[in-house]
């Protein structure tokens, strides 16, 4: 029969393994974490919201870390693909304002590519939200968010573009069979148009897909001379 092993010569784990098993430790434990998190909030998805729910990687490729948004937001955030295109169509601008920043989707991505953004929404709870995102991807040192009513604030801002995604309406928007720009909130595209008119001739607007072109790129003709218009179709975005 072999010795037995005497309990002296058992050697201690060393120093360097001990500090590997109590990450390996500390992994497990956060991964679980994480997996109750998502089971936790999956379960406390709205049926509003789970359709968004499905697509959460669409709208925030980094949602995993920490990404917030209230039931609103998850209908209303533009998605973060097309939030990049739009932000890389004023690539080193100097000041953005986006005025109706929600939980901060296109915030982020102008933050990524131009100078300085100015975020406003007139919920607070949003404009929490949209600074923790912020954090998250990094920029937050780029954007000043401010909470309040864009119109009201309008006469006292200055910048380089602003960008226009009024809220739509929510999902029912989509049974329109032409979406006129009446029913923009909260005042019409026109008397929206023209706040963001005096701050700077070059505007994004960001509208559903069903928008009515023809009335949507009238817009121009409320300057003079008429400023020159882009529309993509992505759902559709209209640059004066």
């Amino acid at each position: 029969m072999p010795p037995s092993k005497d309990s002296s010569s058992i050697q201690a784990p060393t120093k360097k393994k001990r500090k590997v098993f109590k990450r390996r430790v500390k992994i497990k434990t956060r991964k679980r974490a994480q997996i109750a998190e998502k089971k936790k909030e999956k379960e406390n998805v709205t049926p509003l919201v789970r359709k968004y729910w499905l697509q959460r990687y669409d709208l925030f490729s980094r949602y995993d870390e920490g990404i917030k948004m209230d039931e609103e937001g998850w209908f209303s955030v533009t998605p973060e693909e097309i939030a990049a295109r739009q932000a890389r169509w004023c690539a080193g601008a100097g000041v953005v304002i986006d005025a109706f920043a929600g939980v901060g989707g296109n915030a982020i991505q102008f933050a990524q590519m131009c100078h300085h953004v100015v975020a406003i929404d007139i919920d607070p709870k949003k404009v929490a939200l949209a600074s923790d995102n912020a954090k998250i991807y990094g920029v937050e040192d780029y954007i000043d968010f401010i909470v309040g009513d864009f119109f009201q604030l309008a006469p006292f801002l200055k910048g380089d573009v602003v960008f226009l995604s009024p809220p739509w309406g929510g999902p029912s928007y989509k049974a329109k069979e032409s979406f006129t720009l009446d029913l923009l909130k909260p005042k019409d595209g026109h008397s929206l148009f023209q706040v963001a008119q005096a701050i700077t001739p070059n505007i994004i607007m960001y509208l559903p897909r069903n928008v009515d072109l023809l009335q949507a790129t009238a817009l121009s003709w409320l300057s003079s001379p008429p400023l020159d218009v882009e529309v993509y179709l992505i759902s559709v975005c209209i640059l004066f």
